[in-house]
């Protein structure tokens, strides 16, 4: 059951946050059922959920997951309110990776064709959390930080400044930087990383004169580098 859980799991990251525009995001929110961009996702997690399970026998998964997938969409895009899409985001994944671990349960003992990789299960849980740590734990720490984003952090000079996207991108590569130091135990290196990092950033924030964009980029650092250490020593605490 494990490794099909694993594989499930690696499929809904992949289907969910990297393989689904934001232009995808905005038409199902508005045009909810009516929307194409729905049922293309829902298509893209059946087919992503038979690529990781290596079999066309993995049919009754893949439906599976594309039905409860469907449903799960469709509850959130109908019941959540502009005040509530930070709770709906945390319930629709929550709802999601239950029905993974539903489904792993029903399909344990179906035929796999393997290959040397395939029967590591470390090897894939390795790459589910790696892959966590990426997109998913960056849209999860801007859905929590969204309510204290401060207005000078919008304004138009700041956003000429700044690359696009850079401090996603900077996000992302620093929980794995941190992951494979906690992994191969030198912690020293996240500190060091975080003292590089603090040198950087809020040598400009000081100059800014803003208490409340220092905070708010303290708040999104520390999620961040307390995000990387928790999954880095679940990794190590599983395998």
């Amino acid at each position: 059951m494990e490794i099909i859980l694993i594989k499930l799991s690696i499929a809904h990251l992949l289907g969910d946050f990297f393989l689904q525009p934001d232009k995808w995001v905005e038409e199902k929110e508005r045009l909810k059922l009516r929307s194409s961009k729905l049922y293309i996702h829902v298509a893209v997690h059946i087919a992503l959920t038979l690529i990781v399970l290596y079999s066309l026998d993995s049919w009754k998964a893949a439906l599976l997951i594309g039905v409860f997938h469907l449903a799960i969409d469709a509850a959130k895009l109908w019941f959540q309110k502009p005040r509530t899409k930070r709770l709906w985001f945390f319930i629709d994944q929550i709802l999601h990776f239950l029905t993974i671990f539903a489904v792993a349960w029903i399909c344990t003992g179906m035929p796999n064709i393997s290959i040397p990789v395939a029967i590591q299960p470390n090897v894939w849980l390795l790459i589910c959390f790696a892959l966590f740590l990426t997109m998913p734990a960056a849209t999860m720490i801007r859905v929590v930080i969204a309510r204290w984003i401060p207005d000078s952090s919008l304004g138009a000079s700041g956003s000429q400044k700044s690359l696009q996207d850079a401090g996603k991108f900077i996000g992302i590569l620093e929980r794995l930087l941190i992951y494979v130091f906690v992994l191969t135990n030198h912690f020293e290196a996240v500190g060091f990383l975080l003292a590089a990092k603090s040198i950087f950033r809020f040598g400009d924030l000081k100059e800014a004169h803003d208490i409340k964009l220092t905070e708010y980029v303290l708040i999104g650092t520390l999620l961040s580098f307390g995000i990387a250490i928790i999954v880095a020593l679940g990794t190590t605490f599983i395998i």
